[in-house]
């Protein structure tokens, strides 16, 4: 027979549930779940309290309390359990909602960029001469006296040096940055016996002028054809076939003498426009001087050949109506966006 001691924590016991189970079905977040579980099932909350009353009751009576009040626990435990589970699902789903992409709205595009105009007109001059048999080929910008003058009928002191004001580099006196793109058609012709048809682009450096129509720091191509046989014409059906092919039919040129240490005969060529009467020089030329060949140990009994030379920024400028060489290295987005 229960004594009122064990009715009392009994009534406890049925009095917490009713509550508690109230308290469960106003629950409305996984915050407010917590505070449940600490108010009743915590180590200091209302059911953990009624347990400690255990100790109060004859012994007889404990096993029955205690299981009403463990199962009391249970229950509390697992509809608690039940509502953290659907806020916490309830609560990622508004997240996933909040995150998500509408996969209906129009990308953001990313500004592809584009080639430089300098970069477009050599790879254009390479395509056309690469058509016409030649082989693309390039070499150092930093080169020596002997590569850059002495190799190419320009000892030292010789008076033509002084068209190429040089940089050199400091503590080298032998070294320099370039001045043209021709040593490398004298590191080919020492290694390559004739035929030789070669198209050399590059940068090059002079200590030049900076304004509308000159850079200390250019870009150049130039020809190389060393055979047999090889004579003027070929020269100037080669110029011509170019400047076709670049310029278009609507363009007219002419070929004008002129002195280069490393040919002989030079030549100027000019073009304008059909009915135009400006003439502008765009590149020299010439068959390539004996001296040189006898340089690189070729018979010039036996080869001849011809070389020409072009700047890729006057090249560009004639087609594409630039009036400021400087325009091409100010990195000015609005003029690169136009090519």
């Amino acid at each position: 027979m229960a004594t009122m001691q064990q009715d009392g924590l009994i009534q406890k016991a049925q009095q917490l549930q009713h509550q508690a189970v109230q308290e469960l079905q106003a629950l409305s977040s996984v915050k407010e779940c917590e505070e449940f579980r600490v108010k009743y099932l915590g180590r200091k909350g209302q059911l953990a309290h009624l347990l400690d009353g255990l100790k109060t009751l004859p012994p007889a009576e404990r096993a029955e309390a205690g299981r009403i009040l463990n199962a009391l626990k249970e229950t509390l435990t697992a509809e608690l359990e039940k509502r953290l589970t659907q806020f916490a699902l309830a609560e990622k789903e508004a997240r996933l909602r909040a995150e998500a992409l509408d996969v209906t709205l129009p990308g953001r595009r990313h500004k592809l960029g584009s080639l430089h105009l300098i970069t477009q007109v050599t790879k254009e001059l390479e395509d056309i001469f690469v058509r016409l048999g030649f082989e693309v080929v390039t070499g150092p910008e930093v080169e020596t006296d002997y590569y850059n003058f002495e190799a190419l009928n320009m000892p030292k002191d010789h008076p033509a040096r002084d068209d190429w004001d040089s940089f050199y580099i400091e503590g080298f006196d032998d070294l320099l940055l370039r001045t043209h793109t021709s040593p490398v058609q004298i590191r080919v012709m020492q290694h390559r016996r004739p035929p030789v048809k070669v198209v050399v682009p590059g940068k090059c450096f002079r200590r030049d002028a900076t304004d509308a129509t000159h850079s200390p720091v250019f870009h150049q191509i130039e020809m190389l054809w060393v055979d047999r046989g090889i004579t003027l014409a070929h020269l100037k059906g080669t110029i011509l076939a170019f400047i076709e092919e670049f310029f278009g039919k609507n363009f007219e040129a002419r070929f004008v003498g002129d002195y280069f240490p490393f040919t002989e005969p030079s030549l100027q060529v000019h073009v304008r426009r059909k009915g135009s009467d400006r003439w502008l020089e765009i590149l020299g030329a010439g068959m390539v001087d004996p001296a040189v060949l006898q340089e690189v140990d070729y018979d010039p009994e036996e080869y001849t050949g011809f070389a020409f030379g072009l700047g890729v920024e006057r090249m560009a400028m004639l087609k594409y109506g630039v009036d400021d060489i400087r325009m091409f290295y100010q990195n000015d987005i609005r003029f690169i966006e136009t090519f």
